[in-house]
């Protein structure tokens, strides 16, 4: 599954009018990445869920066959359902497997394929973490061991790459909320391991950070 329904406020005045995983970096939208390394993993079904200017992404992917993927649209609305409500209401179409999440607003150098895309028994989620950029205060997660631990001064961000098992979503409602609850209650019931990974990523947050990564590699 690829989160692509946000707003991406914080790339305003930009993302009032283009969708941020539609921005282009390397010569091409940062969705679009995404789907040929999932093609080259060997992933062909994609689910995508659908928000903020929805309509401009299924219009530019179409159905996903270009880059060798089959693509289901999972759409929310002009209100999005945040990272647990869309994925509550994907799950019909995500089957009862573990599945790998990716943040279509996220940029990395990272093969897809290089992942281990099966969960330890028992776990609920598998995350993939970076360091924490200087351009962030503090980080969210610690790893101990390949578990993802909390600590009172968190080194290692979320990157927004993970595998999680649905199981994690049981009994929610189709709703707005975060699944950083029922990450931390996973966590707190070490059910949850981790990668730390130390290439090239970025969440492409700020216009001053598009246009370094764009100065790097291109539009």
């Amino acid at each position: 599954m690829i989160l692509a329904a946000g707003y991406g406020k914080r790339l305003r005045p930009l993302t009032d009018h283009t969708p941020k995983p539609l921005v282009s970096v390397g010569g091409k939208p940062l969705i679009v990445h995404h789907l040929e390394k999932l093609a080259a993993a060997g992933i062909k079904d994609v689910v995508i869920n659908l928000g903020h200017l929805g309509c401009k992404i299924s219009e530019a992917l179409g159905n996903g066959s270009s880059w060798g993927t089959s693509i289901t649209y999972s759409e929310e609305g002009p209100d999005p359902l945040e990272t647990g409500g869309g994925i509550a209401k994907a799950l019909p179409s995500l089957g009862q497997e573990p599945f790998l999440l990716v943040n279509g607003d996220v940029w990395t150098d990272l093969e897809l394929s290089s992942l281990n895309l099966k969960l330890d028994a028992g776990d609920l989620a598998h995350l993939l973490l970076v360091d924490s950029p200087d351009w962030r205060e503090k980080g969210d997660f610690d790893l101990q061991e390949n578990r993802v631990i909390e600590s009172q001064s968190p080194s290692l961000l979320y990157s927004g790459i993970a595998i999680y098992h649905p199981l994690l979503l049981e009994g929610a409602k189709v709703e707005r909320f975060s699944i950083v609850p029922r990450l931390r209650q996973a966590i707190a019931a070490n059910r949850v391991g981790g990668t730390l990974y130390r290439g090239k990523w970025d969440d492409v947050g700020t216009p001053d950070r598009l246009e370094a990564l764009q100065s790097e590699y291109g539009n």
